[in-house]
């Protein structure tokens, strides 16, 4: 998507939400607080009160998603005790479904645009630590970008000055005060200890990743591994926007050798936890853990 293309729908989908017949209310129309819903995760959408939804399809410069759990929806509503004005992505966009990561980061772009000050990303992710059990939650305190090493960042490009410099940094990407919020809120809550602080790296999927990959990714310090976030961040931090991020644990990945091919070499035993990914797992994962969520980021965003 060229740059001037990416302007003009820009500005066609502010008018479109601000200007107009279906414009949104004055209450909801500067919305503070943006949250991204991660696979299975769009339940987090039911925590919003006077709610007014807009289909991606009905929006200027939305691409659709095409996978599962992913219902493609933006979603303005009001959230919490203190009625803040907040704006939800039902389903993200994924550099597998064949889009630029430009098209994948627009919407961040839109809720820029939009007054959003604070962005919450939640995603579904493998573990990789050993610590981390099904159902844990990583907040997320640093990301390694497999793709922006090999040359695939969503701000490759002419660069979009009236949003944020050329060179951003990303070594302040995920914001200290934000995630100590999360661990206060968890406090408050009396909640089970779920919660971790940890590593993602980005891998750009769709296949999940090989046993050899796995056990890279562990040697090089990530925690949890997953297909998204990453650009969303990255496009995030350049508008300026503050960050935290939720990684749900919804499954163990594979890192154990199988037994070799050569009958006289040495087995390695298998532990039984260890179960090949699919994204029905990772579904019903994101199901189980989704109240306790959706009252963790009530809590997290009353208090920012």
């Amino acid at each position: 998507m060229a740059h001037s293309a990416t302007t003009k729908d820009l500005q066609a989908a502010l008018s479109l939400l601000t200007l107009g017949d279906r414009a949104l209310p004055a209450n909801l129309a500067k919305p503070k607080v943006g949250i991204v819903c991660g696979s299975g995760l769009g339940g987090l959408v039911n925590i919003l009160r006077n709610k007014v939804e807009f289909a991606y399809t009905d929006i200027p410069g939305f691409v659709n998603s095409t996978v599962a759990g992913h219902a493609g929806k933006l979603v303005f509503g009001l959230l919490g005790d203190n009625d803040v004005p907040t704006v939800c992505m039902v389903g993200r966009f994924h550099f597998y479904e064949g889009f630029a990561l430009t098209q994948t980061t627009y919407p961040i772009r839109l809720m820029s645009l939009l007054g959003v000050e604070t962005l919450i990303v939640t995603n579904a992710a493998g573990g990789l630590n050993p610590a981390y059990q099904i159902g844990d939650v990583c907040i997320i305190e640093d990301h390694i970008n497999m793709p922006g090493m090999t040359g695939n960042n969503p701000l490759i490009g002419p660069n979009m000055a009236e949003f944020g410099p050329r060179f951003p940094p990303m070594s302040d990407a995920y914001c200290p005060r934000l995630r100590r919020l999360v661990f206060e809120a968890a406090k408050k809550l009396n909640v089970p200890k779920f919660l971790h602080e940890g590593i993602y790296v980005f891998v750009s999927g769709p296949s999940y990743e090989s046993k050899a990959e796995c056990r890279f990714l562990k040697t090089i310090g990530a925690d949890v591994v997953g297909m998204s976030t990453v650009p969303e961040v990255v496009v995030a931090r350049h508008c300026g926007i503050k960050v935290v991020g939720l990684s749900l644990v919804t499954n163990r990945v594979v890192v154990h050798r199988e037994q070799r091919s050569d009958p006289d070499a040495p087995t390695e035993v298998r532990p039984q936890e260890e179960k090949i990914a699919s994204h029905e797992e990772v579904l019903e994962a994101a199901d189980a853990r989704a109240k306790d969520l959706q009252t963790l980021v009530k809590h997290l965003v009353e208090m920012i």
